[in-house]
């Protein structure tokens, strides 16, 4: 299947597989959805992934965490998109429930939080939102 907006189809795989009480979720491999993966299991927003190998581009295979019944993840939402790209610059990254989720930056050092581009002084594409 075709998409227009991968980092889109990332995030609502993960949003229908927690509302679906899944305990893991299969999804197309890309860099940037790795990258993606990395640092949410990192934030403690997922318990872990591995990679699994096709002819193809290959699979990640997301574990969602769960804590008594409840998920890590509360919400997610795509801000930059195909027909309206969102930057900031250093000094105006955004908070995420003041600073309780994450937002996820692509910079020219790679993709990363918004707190480590902080720390950085590096602005760049805001991805998407993460509580």
């Amino acid at each position: 299947m075709n998409t227009t907006d991968p980092i889109a189809d990332y995030l609502t795989r993960v949003r229908n597989a927690i509302r679906a009480r899944h305990k893991r979720v299969d999804i197309p491999a890309s860099n940037v959805k790795r990258a993606m993966t990395k640092i949410l299991v990192d934030q403690k927003f997922l318990s872990g992934y591995t990679e699994i190998s096709d002819n193809k581009q290959g699979v990640l295979r997301v574990t969602l965490k769960y804590t008594e019944g409840i998920n890590a993840i509360s919400g997610l939402s795509r801000i930059s998109k195909p027909g309206l790209r969102v930057y900031s610059a250093a000094e105006e990254l955004p908070r995420v429930l003041n600073g309780m989720g994450v937002a996820l930056i692509s910079t020219s050092k790679g993709i990363m939080t918004e707190k480590e581009a902080r720390a950085n002084r590096m602005g760049g594409e805001v991805l998407c939102h993460v509580w």
